[in-house]
């Protein structure tokens, strides 16, 4: 027998843009409930550095972290770039030290600390927008279930079933990346653990980072779906021991999944339809150094905001978020625009004032390396869609919202 159960709003994913959504919608006083497939806490792949921007927004609307939220070391101060010149540069974060976070219980911290009522162990099959409400089908530990929510919020990550639900096609439509990580016992790394460590390096694919946790060190490389993970990870481990004396034991864990790179380097996010509003990954967000927490923290309490107004003013709800949403797209889509990169300051570390720091010489040959990792995407064809959007951004305060679905 199905069990049936009205909200006023449903959130689909325990992830941190459902706690900032669901903190703004409890604070307002509407009934809001959370599903999640897994049995919480639960794991999430992360490497769990967080920005300035994403801890400002924890301490201001969770209260400060507990101890049992980070992993060691507890912090992190910035982010060294390395460059196949062998060039690198070190950037102190804006603001101090972040921290480091253990995705498992932080997560977990935030939503409880939202208020909102948690169904763990609660998978969702499906939807249909009936206009005035929403009906949500899920199953729950063999248990059929169906909530009627006046809106739904889609915070379920970047292969999202809710974006799936409402365009079946969209997947199709973008580039998927693989991104996997290994933890690895340390012999000797005199990589700072102080940083978050990035190599602008086609050679060893689209994303290549790695940095000290819980005394062991993470390697990790992201690179275009069907490649083999475990040839790419060793051709890293290789390469920082040939280039960085970093010497590893055999990796002791490993993890990986599917990411959406692409929309917020072209502005092609996804927000929903109708009642159901998609937020955080989900919608495409995603930081230049693939940190996407405070960037879903931020859009998820949009989310929330917008429910919230919307319901208030009598408007409708896509509108109302599309707005709003519009500052953490200008803030998101700002990193990856090389206009931007080279005239502001989008990131919340100083590129350009750690380049000015190097000498000519090796200011051209980071130039040259960065130019020879961008083309390493050309095959995606994005260069005249981030040449458009950089352009129009220099006389718009924002970017066209005509390619958001």
């Amino acid at each position: 027998m199905t069990q049936a159960r009205s909200v006023d709003t449903l959130i689909v994913g325990a992830s941190f843009a459902a706690a900032a959504a669901a903190k703004r919608l409890t604070d307002a006083g509407l009934e809001t409930v959370i599903i999640e497939r897994q049995a919480l806490p639960r794991h999430k792949i992360c490497s769990g550095i967080l920005s300035p921007r994403g801890h400002r927004f924890l301490i201001e609307n969770f209260g400060p972290l507990p101890r049992e939220v980070l992993h060691e070391p507890t912090y992190c101060r910035g982010v060294t770039f390395h460059f196949p010149s062998m060039v690198s540069m070190s950037m102190d974060f804006f603001g101090g030290t972040t921290p480091h976070l253990h995705r498992k219980y932080s997560d977990h911290w935030a939503i409880l600390q939202s208020g909102a009522e948690v169904h763990d162990r609660t998978s969702f099959v499906g939807l249909e927008d009936a206009g005035d409400h929403v009906l949500v089908r899920a199953r729950r530990q063999g248990e059929d279930m169906l909530y009627r929510a006046r809106h739904v919020i889609g915070a379920d990550g970047p292969s999202s079933l809710v974006v799936r639900a409402l365009y079946p096609d969209y997947a199709k439509e973008i580039p998927w990346f693989f991104v996997g990580q290994k933890f690895h016992p340390i012999i000797a790394c005199p990589l700072d653990e102080e940083y978050f460590h990035f190599w602008f390096h086609p050679g060893l694919g689209h994303y290549t980072w790695s940095h000290a946790r819980d005394g062991r060190q993470i390697v990790g490389v992201g690179f275009k779906r069907g490649d083999n993970f475990d040839a790419r990870h060793r051709n890293v481990v290789r390469y920082l021991e040939d280039k960085h004396a970093v010497r590893l034991g055999e990796a002791e864990e490993h993890e990986g999944c599917a990411e959406n790179f692409g929309p917020s380097l072209i502005n092609r996010y996804v927000f929903g339809r109708g009642n159901v509003l998609i937020t955080g990954q989900a919608a495409g967000f995603l930081n230049m150094i693939g940190e996407g927490m405070s960037c879903a923290l931020h859009s998820g309490a949009l989310s929330g905001e917008a429910i919230v107004e919307a319901r208030l003013r009598g408007r409708p709800v896509q509108e109302t978020y599309r707005s709003m949403v519009a500052s953490e797209v200008r803030h998101t889509t700002d990193q990856w625009n090389p206009l931007q990169i080279a005239l502001g300051r989008p990131h919340e570390a100083d590129f350009p004032a750690a380049l000015m720091k190097l000498t000519w010489r090796e200011r051209r040959l980071v130039l040259r390396d960065l130019w020879r990792f961008v083309v390493l995407y050309k095959e995606f064809r994005w260069g005249r869609q981030i040449a458009a959007a950089s352009l129009q951004r220099l006389f718009a305060p924002g970017y066209p919202m005509n390619t958001w679905r």
